[in-house]
């Protein structure tokens, strides 16, 4: 089932066929398919709506918009965040860039940079690293066009789902490159948040540092 996904067989937000379909596909049993589509469902591939059927998770579902994206503001705002890309080019991937995605040094990656803003503030500086095969034709000009959040984008124009993440948290400092584009002194206390998005079959795909400042918000995480 997860090949099929990765194929493209079932797009984002398609409806799977049913678990009966399934079982005869596979020659199983229906309560096999079942346990499998529970486990995915699980892992936020696929998401179970009830009477209607079992679809294929996509980054469009605004119950997912904040899976990605965990800052939170202390008054409790909820506006959504809005995306100010800076830049998007081919560059060679460095040995720390190669090591995370799997690739050789010196092997084509996207890198773009761009600020969330909240409430008209630069909050968060990305730097972003794609693996290049995946992300062809990749502009700054799609990026500023885009509507969507980036990771629908990623889904609906390259194929490519984020279904799961690490991140790595550390406290830093405010470089002169960072406090000029958020707006902070030099020696600023920032989050660095590291994190490595996975697709289909624990494939690493992007590679993000992130710079928060946390002077007006907070990085939530929800455990059990």
């Amino acid at each position: 089932m997860i090949r099929s996904l990765e194929a493209g067989e079932w797009g984002p937000g398609d409806a799977i066929p049913s678990e009966g379909e399934l079982a005869v596909r596979f020659n199983v049993s229906q309560g096999t398919v079942r346990k499998a589509i529970d486990e995915m469902a699980t892992e936020n591939m696929l998401v179970r709506r009830q009477g209607k059927g079992t679809f294929v998770a996509t980054h469009d579902d605004p119950r997912f918009v904040y899976r990605f994206l965990r800052l939170v503001s202390d008054d409790g705002d909820d506006t959504p965040a809005v995306s100010d890309p800076l830049s998007c080019s081919l560059v060679s991937a460095s040995e720390e860039v190669a090591a995370v995605l799997g690739l050789k040094p010196g092997e084509p990656v996207v890198y773009a940079k761009r600020l969330l803003h909240f409430r008209d503030k630069p909050i968060v500086f990305d730097q972003i690293y794609l693996v290049a095969e995946l992300f062809s034709g990749l502009t700054l000009e799609m990026l500023r066009s885009n509507q969507r959040s980036i990771y629908s984008l990623f889904e609906g124009d390259f194929g490519v789902r984020m279904i799961s993440a690490e991140e790595h948290l550390r406290a830093v400092s405010a470089d002169v490159t960072s406090a000029d584009v958020l707006g902070v002194p030099v020696g600023e206390p920032l989050l660095l948040v590291e994190r490595t998005a996975y697709s289909y079959g624990n494939k690493p795909v992007e590679w993000r540092r992130g710079l928060y400042c946390t002077r007006n918000h907070y990085y939530r995480n929800e455990l059990g």
